[in-house]
């Protein structure tokens, strides 16, 4: 399987978790034990939507950009990120609450397998460098989940814009 196939495969595994993630979510703000999601279930969603279209508009530039670009360590860490994010909060979180959370089966079931596949495939066909992989990962890791905020301030602002339109006429 060309690198180019596995990179859109894991892309389109990262769409589906999205989706199962905010079609399974309660309609209500999540309570996880002492943890309070920072979202509504449709801001979640509408973020989930923007972090899609960026990752489809990610994989496209970085496959265009080819070996070595900062584009492509971009993906390699985007891909990360979602490796990390099926441990944490999906695996650890269905462990320790004993509960079944929204998109631990396409993370671990698509996510996991296809991200490791990735990465070790683009590793091997020197897409990405591991020297620089082991500081750029972490790092794009970090930026994923600080733009999490950023995403559902979209979504509410989106939301609230939507509300003000249908009261108008």
């Amino acid at each position: 399987m060309s690198l180019e196939t596995l990179a859109w495969l894991f892309t389109l595994g990262v769409l589906l978790h999205n989706a199962e993630e905010a079609l399974l979510l309660p309609r209500r703000p999540l309570r996880l034990g002492p943890w309070r999601a920072r979202a509504a279930p449709r801001e979640f969603a509408l973020a989930a939507l923007i972090f899609s279209l960026l990752l489809l508009g990610l994989t496209w530039q970085a496959l265009r950009a080819g070996a070595g670009s900062a584009w492509a360590y971009a993906y390699a860490g985007c891909v990360f990120a979602m490796l990390v994010n099926v441990l944490l909060p999906h695996g650890l979180g269905t462990l320790l609450l004993r509960r079944y959370l929204p998109g631990t089966a396409t993370a671990l079931l698509l996510n996991l397998p296809l991200g490791l596949f990735f990465l070790r495939r683009a590793l091997a066909k020197g897409f990405v460098q591991a020297a620089t992989l082991r500081w750029a990962a972490p790092l794009m890791a970090l930026l994923v989940l600080a733009s999490l905020p950023v995403m559902f301030a979209a979504g509410r602002l989106i939301l609230k814009h939507a509300g003000r339109k249908r009261l108008t006429p």
